[in-house]
């Protein structure tokens, strides 16, 4: 697995990285490129890891 503490990102965003490694493997990528180019897409879309319900404040 890559570097970094998964746990902060919710069930969907690990649902997410895992139907983008598995697209990536499909179109031949290694197993490290597909997780990595995943998690990147994920935190592209999302900005990172964050908990389910948690607001933005805005100020």
């Amino acid at each position: 697995m890559s570097r970094g503490d998964k746990s902060s990102y919710t069930d969907k965003q690990k649902r997410q990285a895992e139907h983008i490694e598995a697209t990536e493997r499909e179109r031949g990528r290694s197993k490290t490129d597909a997780e990595r180019i995943a998690w990147a897409t994920v935190n592209k879309q999302d900005g990172g890891g964050k908990r389910s319900g948690s607001g933005r404040a805005s100020s």
